[in-house]
């Protein structure tokens, strides 16, 4: 068991100390100060972490998928029982507001109980024909890293998901937000789950990713993260043809035409680009408007952010908490700064909030010349760009101008737009007059620089599971 905030391993059934270097201090973003530590895994912790996950695989196979099922049920019950402690801990970790950390905690929660509700037919055999089945099999070892933004629900869905399939999962969760991969990992323990099924490690990332992927064991790689960093990872993925899901970077566009609610559209965008201080993949970070709209567009949209309550998490009447860490905030100075450098206009914000902590006013930046840096890279922060369009090609070549391909969201009330739009723009999830979380039950995948292969719903479970084609000169009676 962890011993307060000084969150440890769990290898094999088992909470202990990591053998590595020094603990890593966990850093409260909402005043700056150390409340804690997180353990460091060596060489030897992984090898112990890849023995019992290669121990338990066959005993995980053969559990019957109800039973497999059962255990993601109770866990979820286990997990929601316990909601209130473990998003006080996320909140304090991250910066995310109280209310954010119980919103997250409770889509891992409904993830946990749909993989575990439709185990069976996720698992069961497909006949083709009378003479031809397909078995879904699971596919071995998963190794699962995750990031710090939204540990709860991207912890959920690689271990709801892989554990379904029936895989044993080494978790390598952020060091940064620890609480999250143990309430969960002690969640799964409690509800019955073989010990060895699930290990969770932290430490030095290119260390644990470069070790464990050496291994051939290792079937799955599974990663939310930077491009950057899944390139690498698939590099090291290709030596030992392991699998990848990658869910990477977003640069999402939103395009508002002048049919649309404007009210409505800047209340929308505003709430779900806030959630997380805008660190998120799938937060929308370019919008463009119809320009018979823009400036209305423009004069909402700099109120509403300019109103939003920046403060301390634990407060009930912050809107929006601090960012993570001193890196987002060094990468909000040089993007921001890089694009008024070259001409564009702070309508609000730009700059960081004098006070302790990392917090950074929310901001909106009108007239970004096309070669500004906050345009190619991926921002993820409180900050969003504002552009004018004459045209739906217009429209349409500027969202798709991005290498990244995650998410987009277009608010028009013309069907034959909706309808154009959906075909047109080139991203994994498109959302129409609303913005929110994708479900449990649904998948999620990127296109171009945003990754590939995808998580959630049945096509998530799939990631995790080998398909056999089973021929037979005669009719069989595997179904």
């Amino acid at each position: 068991m962890p011993d307060g905030s000084n969150y440890k391993l769990f290898i094999d059934g088992t909470w202990r100390s990591g053998t590595g270097t020094a603990d890593i201090a966990l850093i409260n973003p909402a005043n700056a100060k150390p409340f804690g530590s997180v353990a460091v895994a060596s060489a030897g912790d992984l090898d112990d972490a890849l023995n019992a996950a290669r121990g338990s695989a066959t005993l995980w196979a053969d559990t019957p998928a109800h039973e497999r099922g059962a255990i993601l049920v109770r866990a979820a019950g286990i997990l929601a029982r316990n909601i209130d402690t473990a998003a006080t801990a996320l909140s304090q970790e991250q910066g995310k507001t109280l209310a954010e950390a119980k919103g997250e905690f409770a889509r891992a929660v409904e993830t946990f109980e749909w993989n575990g509700r439709h185990a069976e037919e996720l698992t069961a055999p497909a006949s083709i024909d009378e003479k031809r089945t397909v078995l879904h099999e699971p596919a071995g070892i998963v190794a699962a890293f995750t990031p710090w933004n939204y540990p709860a629900v991207l912890n959920a869905r690689k271990l709801a998901a892989a554990l379904v399939a029936g895989c044993p999962v080494i978790l390598k969760a952020a060091e940064e937000t620890p609480s999250a991969g143990v309430y969960m990992a002690e969640a799964l323990q409690e509800a019955g789950l073989p010990a060895g099924v699930v290990n969770l490690v932290f430490g030095n990332p290119a260390m644990i990713s470069e070790h464990l992927l050496a291994s051939p064991s290792v079937r799955v790689l599974s990663f939310t993260g930077s491009t950057p960093v899944g390139r690498r990872l698939a590099k090291h993925a290709a030596e030992n043809l392991q699998r990848c899901v990658l869910e990477l970077g977003g640069h999402s566009p939103v395009v508002v035409f002048a049919d649309a609610d404007i009210s409505k559209a800047v209340s929308a965008i505003s709430e779900y680009k806030f959630e997380c201080a805008g660190q998120s993949c799938n937060a929308p970070s370019r919008i463009l408007v119809a320009r018979p709209v823009y400036e209305d567009f423009v004069d909402k949209l700099v109120e509403v952010a300019g109103n939003i309550k920046v403060g301390r998490p634990d407060d009930p009447a912050t809107e929006m908490g601090p960012m993570a860490n001193p890196r987002r905030i060094e990468a909000m100075e040089r993007l921001i700064g890089d694009a008024v450098s070259r001409g564009a206009q702070v309508k609000t914000g730009g700059a960081r909030i004098d006070q302790p902590g990392f917090y950074w006013a929310p901001t909106i930046l009108t007239e970004v010349p096309s070669d500004s840096l906050i345009l190619t890279e991926e921002p993820f922060g409180p900050v969003l760009t504002v552009a004018p369009f004459d045209t739906i090609e217009e429209a349409i070549t500027e969202a798709n101008a991005s290498d990244f391909g995650l998410a987009a969201y277009v608010f028009t009330h013309s069907h034959e737009i909706q309808r154009r739009m959906a075909r047109a723009l080139s991203a994994g999830a498109l959302s129409i007059n609303y913005l929110k979380g994708v479900s449990a039950d649904a998948p999620l995948g990127g296109l171009k620089q945003s990754g590939y292969g995808y998580e959630g719903g049945v096509e998530g479970v799939r990631s995790f599971q080998n398909l056999k084609l089973v021929n037979s000169a005669s009719p069989i009676g595997i179904a």
